[in-house]
């Protein structure tokens, strides 16, 4: 299972960070989680096979998490040679499919018809849905907004979890426990963190208690730049701790990074 790295910025603009994004290699599985603004031009520039997505999920409703979808889709019918015809799964929290009809009233029947089979599942905190035989996307409710979930990739090398945006959460450490690889949002430094995010000192006690075996930052607001999160989280996680970039890749089952 390999996850590539496409945004790890936030709402605030950055010349270096676009906004919240995720590609998941698994088997058969090409699974993007979160669509951020800069989505799509980072995976054109890393060579990430966007037109050949099988699934996309959606942590919570905030733009910098799923404000380019809409793009996706019409890059998806106008973008590629040939169009696409392959189906799509579209996975979020309830109000997606509400969401995406307002979409279409305000853009174009496209949204929701462009050309290929979308299917569109809304799930509750707590369930899981196969991808593919094997491949299982486990959701676990985060302290973030009202519809926010945590995903989980499991597959037989291992099990990638992914925060989308929280606050401290002993339910997620437990939910996360004994995870491969635990990519938590690090929105904020030690000494300014908020309850709906976390901090790096945060993010390092829930790899800790999440008995992680490696600890990835990321979704990170200018307020952290030019510190080293990653150095601040490993004083409370005792594991190893990289604060990514766009672009970087990790490979479960492996330990290659």
């Amino acid at each position: 299972m390999e996850l590539r790295v496409l945004g790890t910025g936030t709402a605030a603009p950055s010349a270096r960070r676009t906004a919240a994004s995720y590609y998941v290699e698994a088997g058969p599985v090409r699974l993007l989680m979160d669509c951020g603004a800069g989505t799509l031009h980072r995976a054109a520039r890393y060579g990430v096979p966007w037109p050949a997505l099988t699934h996309v999920a959606i942590s919570h409703f905030h733009l910098d998490h799923w404000g380019e979808l809409p793009m996706l889709f019409f890059s998806l019918k106008h973008g590629t040679l040939p169009p696409r015809r392959a189906p799509l799964l579209l996975i979020g929290p309830r109000g997606l499919q509400s969401r995406l009809t307002l979409l279409a009233a305000a853009y174009g029947d496209w949204v929701l018809d462009a050309g290929f089979p979308l299917e569109i599942r809304e799930v509750e905190a707590g369930e899981s849905v196969e991808l593919s035989p094997g491949v299982t996307l486990e959701t676990c409710k985060t302290p973030h907004t009202a519809e926010s979930v945590a995903f989980g990739v499991r597959e037989r090398t291992g099990r990638l979890i992914y925060t989308g945006d929280t606050g401290a959460s002993d339910e997620l450490a437990r939910w996360a426990l004994g995870c491969d690889l635990l990519v938590a949002e690090c929105s904020l430094p030690d000494g300014e963190g908020i309850d709906i995010h976390l901090t790096p000192s945060r993010a390092g006690m829930l790899a800790r208690n999440a008995r992680a075996r490696r600890l990835v930052l990321t979704h990170f607001y200018p307020q952290i730049e030019g510190t080293d999160p990653a150095a601040a989280a490993a004083k409370t996680f005792g594991g190893d701790v990289v604060a990514a970039n766009d672009g970087d890749r990790f490979v479960i089952g492996t330990e290659r990074c």
